[in-house]
């Protein structure tokens, strides 16, 4: 199968993540999205982030009756900081029946050059590219691996649903009524930093 890999922290998984990642399943010629929780990105900031088991169980709850949609833990039992190479290799070795490929917006194409063994990645992996605004006509465009897509954009961020929360925003359809839910009872995101 052809598995598409959509890296990201998910704190907290939103609307926008799962129209990019249901557009992808279901418009390209993937078989399956798996969403990756990521413990932490090496180049963001540790400071925002929640527990990454929360994390994991709003992505899983967010797609419990996804069509084609699966959540991956398995950058949850690699080494940290995880490093996509890593975990793209880690992946293919452990099911060499799966051709995977890596889904990243514009805006993580712009900076790919920063990234562990990027070389190997855009040699060994196909890139499926959402567009973002203002980050379009990058250098890598037109580099073979590389397929941009007409994935629909979204104007909406884990920041400002949690900055939402933390100002007693109503952020109702901006995530999944199974992850509000979630938020609420656990009282996530309610403190300033969070």
């Amino acid at each position: 199968m052809d598995i598409g890999l959509f890296f990201g922290s998910f704190n907290p998984i939103h609307i926008g993540h799962l129209i990019i990642a249901n557009y992808i399943a279901h418009y390209t010629s993937m078989d399956q999205v798996w969403l990756v929780v990521s413990p932490h990105n090496p180049l963001k900031s540790k400071g925002d982030l929640i527990n990454m088991y929360d994390r994991l169980e709003m992505t899983k709850l967010a797609t419990e009756h996804a069509e084609n949609l699966k959540v991956s833990d398995v950058e949850l039992k690699l080494p940290q900081p995880s490093y996509t190479i890593d975990t793209l290799s880690h992946l293919t070795e452990r099911y060499p029946e799966h051709r995977f490929h890596l889904i990243m917006g514009s805006d993580n194409l712009a900076s790919l050059k920063k990234w562990k063994n990027y070389e190997i990645i855009l040699r060994d992996y196909k890139i499926l590219v959402y567009p973002r605004p203002g980050f379009e006509n990058l250098e890598l465009t037109s580099h073979p691996a590389v397929t941009i897509t007409d994935t629909p954009q979204m104007e909406i961020s884990s920041t400002f649903i949690r900055k939402g929360i933390q100002n007693g925003k109503n952020v109702q359809f901006f995530v999944p009524d199974a992850v509000l839910n979630f938020i609420e009872a656990k009282n996530l995101y309610r403190r300033i930093g969070a």
